[in-house]
């Protein structure tokens, strides 16, 4: 169309349409959900063993699972007890392993947006493998389907499978002969693959962090080195801030 000036006016284009966000099928979200809880939960039933060699009644056992529900901080709390400490330290050693999830709820709060009517009861599932699942997400439907499907069949797994460990104790032995005490390590090393391949913050922290647990095994409590081990973020921070600075000091030279 011609303009005010009588010249021809380029024709006006539309928008360039917004690309929309990656999603997920449900299928796959359900599939991954479902494996992370299969692969963990049946270490529940390690959990049940330990419990009963801490001396702790099956009820005991099946009411950490059932309450605490944070598998690190009950197997910290019960070797904790089995190596002799003292129940207020033992119990203190668990809180402080807990800590973590407070973390994962900051984040998760953000991610999965839910009602604040809601947000009680999934802060009951706030807890590694959860968080794992819900933030691989690409958008928030997948992340908020992944995160119901594997806190609740995990919830439900796990409980089963202390009770059957603690009832079945003497049956079953050691549970590090059947390789369940490595379920838990083997999920999560599959989840952080992808990360730690792309991003050489992460496989720096996983590193020093690595280094400082196996370390501290051999001088503190079990428990402790999980805990030591989260001193590697601020050591990979500092150092990397330290090298950058470097290098802007080297290019203005």
């Amino acid at each position: 169309m011609p303009d005010r000036n009588g010249r021809m006016s380029a024709p006006s284009r539309p928008p360039a349409p917004v690309p929309a966000s990656p999603t997920r099928p449900a299928s796959a979200v359900v599939r991954d959900s479902l494996g992370v809880s299969f692969a963990v939960g049946c270490s529940g039933v390690a959990f049940g063993v330990a419990g009963a060699a801490a001396q702790l009644t099956v009820w005991q056992t099946c009411a950490l699972s059932l309450l605490v529900f944070t598998g690190a901080s009950q197997f910290a709390l019960v070797g904790a007890l089995a190596a002799g400490a003292a129940p207020a330290a033992a119990v203190t050693g668990a809180l402080f392993l807990g800590v973590r999830n407070a973390f994962y709820g900051l984040r998760l709060s953000e991610r999965l947006d839910l009602p604040m009517a809601v947000r009680p009861v999934a802060a009951q599932f706030v807890i590694d493998e959860t968080a794992a699942v819900a933030l691989a997400q690409p958008d928030r439907r997948s992340a908020r389907l992944g995160f119901t499907v594997t806190g609740l069949c995990l919830f439900a797994l796990w409980n089963l499978t202390t009770l059957a460990g603690a009832v079945g104790a003497d049956a079953l032995g050691d549970p590090a002969a059947y390789g369940l005490d490595a379920a838990g390590p083997a999920v999560f090393l599959a989840l952080l693959a992808p990360g730690l391949r792309e991003d050489g913050a992460a496989r720096s922290v996983a590193a020093a962090g690595a280094g400082l647990a196996l370390a501290a095994t051999f001088v503190v409590p079990t428990g402790v080195p999980v805990l030591l081990s989260l001193a590697a973020v601020p050591l990979v921070a500092l150092f990397r801030r330290r090298a950058g600075r470097n290098r802007t000091e080297a290019d203005v030279r």
